[in-house]
């Protein structure tokens, strides 16, 4: 039970701040949707730190698990990046996407030590999944993971500014093209 009321607090919290914004949504807010009490939500989260450290936490569990599906998929290392870019493109296809939710809460919250050490927690953690997939191809990941982050960064960017989705397409054949040319002086994949 107790699980269950801090997930309803933390599920109706993330709808809130990905949809208005970490500052728009106060506590009181928070409380009347998920209808709880006041000292209920301070009792799974002692403060609104606490509780978008706690989000973002939970959307870094939720988009890495997703990565990782791709990277266990039995298929070749450039069909990989294709479907993170493939699926990215399906997100950033909906009305209700804003972007990189650990983008939109530094640029709110940044001054919150919890809430930047989970952001770059999970950009870490893309380019290290990016450099999974770069070591099975080629055995040199550093440079291409780097380069294919940097796209998926951008492809993000890119779509919460110009609300294009077809920018993930762009920076897909862009990311294509960095796996193939890191993959020039190898075998074929």
């Amino acid at each position: 039970m107790r699980e269950a009321i801090s997930d309803q607090i933390l599920a109706t919290a993330g709808a809130l701040f990905y949809r208005e914004g970490i500052r728009a949504v106060g506590i009181d807010r928070i409380i009347e949707e998920a209808n709880v009490a006041k000292a209920t939500l301070y009792r799974h989260f002692p403060s609104k730190d606490h509780l978008v450290a706690a989000y973002l936490q939970a959307r870094h569990e939720r988009v890495v698990r997703s990565l990782q599906e791709v990277v266990d998929a039995a298929m070749a290392p450039r069909e990989q990046i294709a479907l993170i870019f493939q699926r990215l493109h399906e997100k950033a296809d909906s009305p209700e996407f804003r972007g990189c939710a650990f983008a939109l809460a530094v640029a709110e919250h940044g001054d919150s030590e919890r809430v930047v050490s989970v952001a770059r927690t999970h950009k870490a953690m893309v380019r290290d999944i990016f450099a999974a997939i770069m070591t099975k191809a080629s055995g040199n990941p550093d440079q291409p993971a780097a380069h294919l982050s940097l796209l998926y960064e951008g492809a993000l960017a890119t779509v919460a500014v110009g609300r294009d989705p077809q920018a993930v397409l762009i920076a897909r054949d862009c990311a294509l093209s960095v796996f193939d040319t890191a993959n020039l002086n190898n075998q074929p994949i």
